[in-house]
Parts: C-alpha cells; sequence; structure tokens
C-alpha cells in the first residue's frame, strides 16, 4: 500500500466516484476521467457522503486524506498513477479499448483493475500489451463503506498481480475474495442475480410488490446475511446433526417448482413501468442523497455492532482501525521533534459536527473520548499492538478525574499532551491535557489510573518486561516536569451556606 500514492479512476459513475471515496479517505491522491459534464458534481457529492459516514465509521484517525482532481484524457490521468481501477459502463467493447489505451499510457508494472460484475477478464485483457498487471477488482456498493471486492485474473494474469492488488485493497480495510476460476458473474453476483430473477417474477405474476419482497429480505434472512453465510446458516438449521440433518430434511424440496430461476420475466416496458411506479412509491418522495446517507448510517450500525463481535465485517472494520492508530502514531513520530522530557502530544483532531451540543459546544461524553484515544495513543507509542492485545494483556482504566476549562466549537482542530505521573509494573498514572489546535488554550485535562490486566484472567499483572521499562524510561523523563495543579483533586463537597447561598 505504501508504494501505491496516487490512483487513476476512470470512469466516475457510482461506483467508480465510489471507488475515488475510498482512495481519499485512505489518504491516496486520486486522479479522475470521465467525460460525463456532470462527473465532478457526482464525484464530489459522493465524497461528501463518505466522509461523513467514515467519520461514524471509526474513531481512530484517518491521517492525510489524499486529494482529488480531473483529468481531461485518459493519458493524462494514468500518466502518474501508480494504480488504475477501471470503472466504465457494462460493455465489454467499451472495457477493452478503455483498457487497451490504459495499458498503452500507464507505466508497465502498474497493476490495472476492472469494476466488471461480470464480464470475464481473459477476454478484457484481449487486445493489452502488458496483459499479466490486470485483474478484475469487482466492489459493492457502496465502495467507500462495503469491504467485499471479487480479485478475478485472466490466463495471462500473473500470479503476483492477483497478491499485490490482495495486498493493496486489504490496506484500504477491504476483504478481497480470490475466485479460484473465471466464471460470468463471479460469486456474489451470480447468487444476487438469483435472487434478482425470483424477485422480478414474484412482482410480474402479481404475487407480491417490490416493498413487499424489500421486507421479506430485511426484517428476515438479510439481518442473518450480515454476519453468516447461507451454509452457515443451513448448518445451524440442522441442529446437533448439522449439515446432513439439513440436507436430508430439505433437500428433496429442491425438486418441488418453487424457483422459476432457469427462466426469466420478459422486460417489456408495461412491466418495467410496473416496477418503476412500485418503486417510486416505496422511495415516498425521499431524495436520493437522503437514502443513501439512510442507507450508509445503516450499514455503519451493523457493521459498529458486529466489531462488538469481532466477526465478518466487525473484524474487519476492527484490523482497519489497528492499522490506521499504527500509521497515525507512527506519522505523528516522526513529523514531531521528539524529546522524551516534555509531555507527549500523541493525538490530534477536530471536533466533529454529530459531537456537538445546541450550543455547537463539544458534548461532555466526548472529552471522555479524546482522553481514552489519548491513553491508546500512549499504548501505541510503547508498543502495545494487536498481537499485544491478541496475546491476553492490555491496560484498563481504573479511574478518571475530568476538569473543564473553556468549550470547544464544532470543527475547531484539538491535541492533547500526556505526562506520565507514576509508574510501576501493574499500574500507570497519567495526566492529559487538552488544547485547541490553534490557540493552543488549554480546554480541559484528565487525570487516569491505568492497571495492567491479563484479560484471560480478568486481573491484574505486570506489564511485559519491554513494555515496562518504556513507560520507565517515560516516567524517569518526566520526573522533572513540574507535577500539574488538578493532580490528585477531587469534587469538593458544598457546605450548608455554599447551598443555601444565592
Amino acid at each position: 500500500m505504501s508504494d501505491i500514492r496516487t490512483a487513476a479512476v476512470i470512469g466516475a459513475g457510482v461506483i467508480g466516484a465510489g471507488w475515488a471515496a475510498r482512495f481519499v479517505l485512505n489518504g491516496i491522491d486520486v486522479i479522475v476521467h470521465d467525460p460525463h459534464p456532470e462527473a465532478e458534481r457526482r464525484t464530489r457529492d459522493v465524497l461528501a457522503n463518505a466522509e461523513r459516514s467514515h467519520a461514524r465509521l471509526t474513531m481512530a484517525p484517518s491521517g492525510r486524506q489524499g486529494t482529488l482532481r480531473f483529468a481531461p484524457s485518459i493519458a493524462e490521468a494514468v500518466a502518474q498513477a501508480d494504480f488504475v481501477q477501471e470503472s466504465a459502463p457494462e460493455r465489454e467493447d467499451v472495457k477493452k479499448a478503455l483498457l487497451a489505451e490504459i495499458d498503452a499510457r500507464a507505466r508497465p508494472d502498474v497493476l490495472v483493475c476492472s469494476s466488471t460484475s461480470g464480464l470475464l477478464p481473459n477476454r478484457l485483457q484481449m487486445d493489452m500489451k502488458y496483459p499479466d498487471r490486470f485483474l478484475v477488482g469487482h466492489p459493492f456498493n457502496p465502495v467507500y463503506l462495503l469491504p467485499l471486492v471479487e480479485l478475478c485474473g485472466g490466463k495471462r494474469t500473473a500470479a503476483d498481480a492477483i497478491t499485490r492488488a490482495r495486498e493493496f485493497y486489504n490496506g484500504i480495510g477491504m476483504r478481497p475474495l480470490v475466485v479460484r476460476k473465471e466464471i460470468d458473474g463471479f460469486i456474489a453476483d451470480r447468487l444476487l442475480e438469483a435472487l434478482w430473477r425470483e424477485a422480478l417474477w414474484l412482482v410480474h405474476d402479481d404475487i407480491a410488490t417490490v416493498e413487499e419482497i424489500d421486507d421479506a429480505i430485511r426484517f428476515g434472512a438479510g439481518l442473518r446475511w450480515a454476519f453468516m453465510g447461507t451454509f452457515q446458516l443451513y448448518r445451524l438449521a440442522g441442529g446437533e446433526d448439522g449439515m446432513r440433518h439439513f440436507m436430508a430434511q430439505f433437500g428433496p424440496a429442491l425438486q418441488l417448482p418453487w424457483s422459476k430461476l432457469t427462466d426469466v420475466p420478459e422486460l417489456t416496458d408495461a412491466f418495467i413501468d410496473k416496477i418503476a411506479r412500485q418503486s417510486d412509491a416505496q422511495a415516498g418522495g425521499a431524495p436520493l442523497r437522503d437514502a443513501e446517507r439512510k442507507r450508509d448510517d445503516c450499514l455503519v450500525a451493523i457493521m459498529q455492532a458486529l466489531k462488538t463481535q469481532d466477526y465478518a465485517a466487525g473484524a474487519v472494520l476492527a484490523g482497519y482501525e489497528e492499522k490506521l492508530f499504527t500509521a497515525a502514531h507512527e506519522d505523528a513520530g516522526a513529523e514531531r521533534e521528539t524529546d522524551p522530557t516534555q509531555p507527549l502530544q500523541l493525538h490530534t483532531g477536530r471536533v466533529l459536527p454529530e459531537w456537538v451540543d445546541y450550543n455547537n459546544h463539544m458534548t461532555e461524553s466526548r472529552y471522555l473520548q479524546i482522553f481514552g484515544d489519548s491513553s491508546d495513543a500512549l499504548f501505541h507509542s510503547i508498543g502495545i499492538d494487536g498481537d499485544y492485545h491478541a496475546s491476553g494483556f492490555s491496560y484498563y482504566t481504573v479511574e478518571t478525574h475530568i476538569v473543564h476549562r473553556r468549550e470547544i466549537a464544532g470543527l475547531e482542530p484539538f491535541y492533547t499532551t500526556t505526562q506520565i505521573l507514576d509508574a510501576d509494573p501493574k499500574r500507570l498514572h497519567v495526566f492529559h491535557r487538552l488544547h485547541h489546535g490553534r490557540s493552543h488554550d488549554l480546554l480541559a485535562s484528565a487525570e487516569q489510573m491505568l492497571l495492567h490486566v491479563d484479560t484471560r484472567q480478568s486481573r491484574a499483572c505486570p506489564a511485559r518486561a519491554d513494555i515496562h521499562e518504556r513507560v520507565i524510561a517515560l516516567r524517569d523523563a518526566h520526573v522533572h516536569l513540574e507535577r500539574p495543579e488538578q493532580a490528585g483533586r477531587h469534587v469538593g463537597v458544598m457546605t450548608a451556606p455554599e447551598i443555601a447561598a444565592p
């Protein structure tokens, strides 16, 4: 991922704009080419929605955003690109011509991936001079949120190209799925196509409306599909005897005339009008961007819920957050002048719109969140990472005392500093200060006591030797610092006269 700093996006429809947004949010500069006169407006609209969703998806520092610009030609778009994502209309002749031009203009070592949802890569790469660097990278809408990307190479695709693509997509928070053999529609879309055919027949035969069919999915199997696939779920349906019992019990139903998968209703004008009328009625006049934001918010809520279980898309999100935290702290350490004798500046950010109250001031709970993020930043700086947590050890906060001094408004920048007051093998006593990012005014402070814990035993234990050594080195470097005035304070008790005073 570190080798890919600039990506070209050829075609900026729904999918191409989604790719551009995901790349930009991951610090990759993007050059877009699309001849449509509204391409730039539409892409920037999608980016705005993506930024909004990403802020809700994770509190991990996202770091530098990439830039977004538009090129009048393919040649200009790919000339400086380290990676190319083609997302043109789903026509083989159009894609082959575009890919041949991309191939002629891009550096020979640059990966070229197509977003096609079903065209065979072997045919798409036929006119390319360097077909070994080409493969399908098929995403799902919205690209900036859904992690799945199907990878499929053609006969002349190099194995190394698949490996490089998998590493790249994984690095931007996705879950690559390598398709073993070329097949029309790959894997996911073939499954979706089967459901889509049945849904069309149910509408065509007036058995159900489009809204009723969607309700059948979203209130039933769709909820399960967010975390378990069909085979996992049916195995559970088989009870203690598992899949063999399920197949024995329900397998014969496959012979019943429940499906019209071998046929599809004729898409006459009347039938298309019928679907369109029902679909418009279902939407209830909601503007497109509002509907997209509602979709995104629901996806974020599901992924956040799954993250608490470290499962399915939630596990992908947790891994992505870990990379973001690690990269942010490495970048912060490289950029600032390191002076271990001064309070550590490890966490920076900006007050997000959803963090503020009716006065446009940051709400009380977000102060605690920022100080918690500052402790996380400290942990990363002393070497506590995902592997350390996976081994069953971590620091837990057991006491926090926050003193508020000044308010901070929405969208304003902030940073924190961290002073080590004391430490021993099991305990870590820290003092955080929250400052305004421009004026440097002190906004709040937090004193925290943390215990090092064996999470498997749910009890305090000494930190690993190398972690403890780093903590002690910081403690000794800060021993000369003046003890903060607020350290050791508690909430005072009002006396009777004070209570009675006007």
